[in-house]
């Protein structure tokens, strides 16, 4: 588990997931080591000819035959090998990203599914960033880490095979290079995937602070706070161009050691040949191929090694989304322990604390029978929202048991419009329905003749781009949902709140609408919301210190019956500190 919240999956896990994505290509990635394989090969030919050539020029039995021999079998050499390059690539390109499409869409079906209080710890930008940012990483590292990963590898194994064959000397002396690519890729692995791995994090980190950026937008101009935005975003993108400053001095210092490899590697492969001259081991012919073959191998050992920097990136997003990914099964499992096919809640000896040192529920206890209501009712900072993001699945209790029904349906005060039609709004929830069953949810909310009124009726696009709809319409149509998708458990986290007086009694009668004859959970924004309700529970700094119904809690004169007192005269809300 990550700092965040989010999860990040260890190396480990990620060849695992990667080795499972991998189901249905295999036929297609053993095509591509074959051609590849192959194509390598193609490039042994010119340097062997090419050495031939010498010593037959050494020797005196060159003639234009030879030569023209030579030509056409490099240039056929030649053609295949770029040819079989070609195919490879592609047929690599192909499958790599046919995985990555894979592993994004499980990512974007995993993150709908993970348990919200997730998700509000490590900050919304964080999921963002692994479902944007780490996805471009990896799709931008293609163009390298797909030729590296083919032809580059094929390449650099013939090649070494082919030297070794010449004279099996000039191998042997390669082996003086591999302490150096050995130490250089050591320091590499040592140095750059915690550099690379807080470049991703603060490049989570600016998401968020854009985000909570435009999203606060107005409260931001409201509050004449948008010199300190500006400046929270400025600090939080010049941490990522620090961190990319870090990991471009490690790139380059990883690239000096390589140069000095090949220095290094080329003086080894001359004086071997060298000597093997003098000795009689070997001819030039040879000396020259396997000089040849060598120098052959800059390019792609560089580039195999210098690929590296972008595996590390690249790794460090991949375990990024694949830690997301990976949630998918505590997450579920957490969920499905605590939910029933009853309709009834039953709450037991809950605490829950966001953090170790200050508790927000103690000790709650509660039942809710299928088709009775609940109110929760208390100042700011009582617990109330804490309480129903519990019961519906939201947050897990630290201790204690929640059992709740399956079908579960939260509407909050924040309720989201999105851009289609009105018809598309409602069918989220039940994609078959009818039109009819639309129209028979909008007038259980008292909608429909809204509805009416709209330029295309249902068909009305809504949402960005469409007609606006006013906090309290958007509430009647979140409402209407709520009818379609029939639930259990109904959890109304002051999801009238936002209404005007005007507006008020005609959401209040929706809302009962709505859960009329199944259980529910209502965190009271007005009084008379928990009056109708058949039990209210009083909260207090996350303890219970009243319960009942209406009449018996006036009756009782404490708490509540302040409250309501208070209420009645000025209609303040219940989430005053009355």
């Amino acid at each position: 588990m990550s700092d965040t919240g989010l999860p990040i999956a260890s190396g480990r896990t990620s060849m695992r997931f990667a080795w499972r994505l991998s189901r249905g290509h295999r036929a297609k990635l053993l095509l591509v080591a074959v051609l590849g394989i192959g194509s390598a090969a193609a490039g042994l030919v010119s340097p062997a000819v090419i050495g031939v050539l010498v010593d037959a020029v050494q020797s005196g039995t060159a003639d234009g035959r030879l030569v023209l021999w030579s030509l056409g079998l490099m240039v056929a050499a030649a053609v295949l090998g770029a040819i079989g390059t070609g195919v490879t690539v592609v047929l690599a390109a192909r499958t790599y990203h046919a995985m990555l499409a894979q592993l994004r869409e499980e990512l974007v079906a995993t993150a709908m599914h993970l348990p919200q209080g997730m998700v509000e710890r490590a900050g919304t930008g964080d999921l963002i960033s692994r479902s944007s940012d780490d996805v471009s990483e990896i799709a931008d590292a293609a163009p390298a880490i797909i030729p590296a990963f083919t032809m580059t590898g094929f390449t650099i194994a013939v090649s070494l095979i082919g030297m070794t064959a010449v004279d099996w000397w000039f191998g042997l002396a390669l082996i003086i290079l591999l302490p150096i690519y050995v130490l250089t890729v050591r320091w590499y692995l040592r140095t750059a995937p915690q550099i690379y791995q807080a470049e991703r994090a603060a490049m989570s980190d600016r998401a968020q602070q854009l985000m909570e950026s435009q999203r606060g937008f107005d409260t931001i101009t409201g509050f004449q706070l948008g010199q300190q935005r500006h400046q929270r975003v400025l600090t939080a993108s010049w941490s990522v161009v620090g961190h990319s400053l870090r990991a471009s001095t490690v790139q380059n210092m990883f690239f000096g050691r390589l140069n000095l490899a090949e220095f290094v590697g080329l003086a080894a492969i001359l004086l071997t040949g060298f000597i093997a001259l003098r000795t009689g081991q070997s001819t030039v012919g040879g000396a020259t191929t396997a000089a040849l073959l060598f120098m052959r191998l800059f390019g792609p050992i560089n580039q195999f090694l210098m690929v590296f920097d972008t595996l590390q990136s690249v790794a460090a997003s991949l375990n990024r989304m694949i830690g997301v990914v990976s949630a998918d099964g505590p997450a579920r499992s957490q969920v499905a322990r605590s939910s029933t096919e009853s309709a009834h809640v039953h709450v037991e000896n809950v605490h829950f604390h966001y953090d170790e040192q200050s508790p927000a529920l103690r000790d709650i206890g509660l039942s809710i029978q299928p088709g009775e209501s609940l109110a929760v009712v208390g100042a700011s900072g009582a617990g109330k929202t804490t309480l129903a993001a519990v019961i519906a699945g939201i947050h897990s209790p630290t201790s204690g048991t929640v059992t709740r029904p399956e079908r579960t349906v939260v509407i909050s005060q924040e309720t989201h419009v999105f851009a289609g039609s009105v018809a598309d709004n409602l069918r989220l929830v039940k994609v078959e329905a009818t039109d009819k069953e639309l129209c028979e949810a909008l007038e259980t909310v008292h909608a429909l003749s809204l509805v009416r009124t709209l330029p295309d009726g249902l068909e009305t696009r809504v949402g960005q781009g469409g007609t606006p709809l006013t906090s309290a319409q958007a509430q009647q149509l979140a409402l209407a949902r709520l009818v379609l998708a029939n639930p259990d458990l109904a959890v109304l986290d002051e999801a009238t709140a936002e209404a005007e007086s005007a507006e008020s009694g005609l959401l209040d009668r929706a809302a009962r609408a709505a859960i009329s004859g199944r259980a529910s959970l209502i965190v009271a924004h007005r009084l008379s919301q928990a009056a109708s309700c058949d039990h209210i529970l009083v909260l207090d700094s996350g303890v219970v210190v009243e319960q009942g119904n209406h009449a018996d809690l006036l009756a009782a004169d404490g708490r509540y019956a302040r409250l309501w007192e208070a209420w009645s005269r000025g209609r303040v809300s219940p989430n005053s500190d009355s």
